[in-house]
């Protein structure tokens, strides 16, 4: 990467209502959203642009701003009560989010707004209305999908799909993390010609193979799958498939610290269903695994599991590639952009129906095939999926959008 001196900033205003970028990782809606909002705009704040995140005030004590190591701000929101409130509780609050915003940003005009989530794109478009400002929106998850695959389970407020669209209407620029979501999009009536595809990204300096993570050959075959323990993300499918890989151990990575899995309804489930198949002795529930600890859990893994019933992006996998790790993942979401099927991993049907032991039986059996397809996925990760690529195709947009400067490859 080239640097050299940055031309003129522009100021960013990202609106993240319930995924702060300071919040702790592993609780139910707390996950890659976080992830993303911090990551993109560490790199953004480096190239010299000058960005300020809203998120929503969930406690008593926290400061009204917070400055974030390398420069990026973070201005809690007076919205609704300051204490937790699950993120599908939330739209009631959106209208004096904006509002709040609104009256923010007619003192201090950002160049671009960026929203992450429908709830923030809602109330970024109310905020920067009257101002003329462009919004860019990510969803990060949609309400059509969400409800096509929950459906009674699902959660959302019964408004969300038609928020979605009104948002989309109105905003200068959708990004899009995956083609999957690109014809989500298209399907709900929003056009073609503002979506672009942005995907997430990973730092390989941070995920990257561990050296001696692997262990003895002459021990059980290690399977890793990572996740915040919800349904969707399968691994109850991972443990019923564990009956038919003998010699083999699951560690499932995800949710509260260990001392908290007892009171975990998610938890109770999985260790039901592998009391059920006979695995108990082979899986371990491992709680909340901080990111400083994940390569070498994923590093040591034979083979990683990413096997969601649905994913929007689906972090888990690009993560995985960046260890060298192969991987198995459902042709699903996002996971048909990442994973490139028998080049860095296997891609299989979400269905029940399709024999996922006998999939991963085979796998393990060809370690030359597994060394392969952990080295492809580490190139294709160097190649197409670093948090500096991403900032480079998000910095185009607001430059389409706005007059802010791209900036791609400065670094200060």
């Amino acid at each position: 990467m080239n640097t050299r001196h940055a031309p003129a900033a522009g100021r960013v205003a990202m609106v993240s209502e319930h995924a702060s970028p300071l919040a702790e990782l592993g609780g139910p809606d707390a996950g890659g959203q976080n992830v993303y909002v911090a990551q993109l705009a560490r790199q953004l704040a480096r190239r010299g642009h000058d960005v300020t995140v809203y998120t929503r005030r969930d406690g008593s004590r926290l400061p009204e701003r917070v400055t974030m190591p390398g420069g990026v701000k973070v201005v809690h929101v007076p919205a609704g009560p300051a204490a937790p409130v699950p993120k599908d509780e939330l739209l009631p609050f959106m209208p004096e989010f904006g509002a709040w915003m609104a009256r923010a940003w007619a003192a201090e005009t950002p160049d671009v707004v960026h929203a992450h989530f429908w709830m923030s794109g809602m109330a970024a478009v109310a905020g920067a209305r009257a101002l003329g400002v462009p919004v860019v929106q990510t969803y990060h998850a949609l309400g059509t999908v969400k409800k096509r695959y929950q459906g009674a389970a699902d959660t959302s407020p019964p408004g969300r799909i038609a928020v979605e669209k009104a948002v989309g209407r109105e905003c200068a620029a959708i990004l899009a993390t995956c083609q999957d979501e690109v014809a989500e999009l298209v399907a709900m009536g929003l056009p073609r010609g503002r979506i672009h595809v942005v995907p997430c990204g990973v730092d390989p300096e941070r995920f990257a193979p561990v050296a001696g993570a692997r262990r003895s050959p002459s021990a059980p075959r290690r399977l890793v799958t990572v996740g915040r323990l919800v349904p969707r993300k399968g691994f109850d499918r991972a443990i019923r498939a564990l009956a038919g890989v003998p010699d083999a151990e699951l560690l499932v990575a995800g949710g509260p610290e260990p001392a908290l899995l007892p009171a975990e309804p998610e938890a109770e489930r999985l260790w039901s269903v592998a009391e059920e198949c006979g695995v108990a002795d082979r899986v371990r529930l491992l709680g909340g695994v901080g990111p400083a600890r994940m390569p070498r859990l994923m590093s040591g893994a034979d083979l990683v599991l990413s096997v969601p019933r649905y994913e929007p992006f689906g972090i888990v996998p690009v993560e995985a590639m960046a260890c060298r790790a192969p991987v198995l993942a459902t042709a699903v979401g996002g996971q048909l952009d990442t994973v490139v099927d028998d080049v860095t991993g296997v891609l299989v049907p979400p269905d029940e129906d399709h024999d996922l032991a006998a999939t991963v039986r085979a796998l393990l059996d060809d370690p030359a095939r597994l060394a392969r397809y952990g080295a492809a996925g580490r190139r294709r990760v160097l190649a197409r999926y670093t948090w500096d690529r991403v900032a480079d195709g998000v910095a185009r947009v607001y430059g389409a959008v706005s007059a802010v400067p791209s900036l791609s490859g400065v670094v200060r």
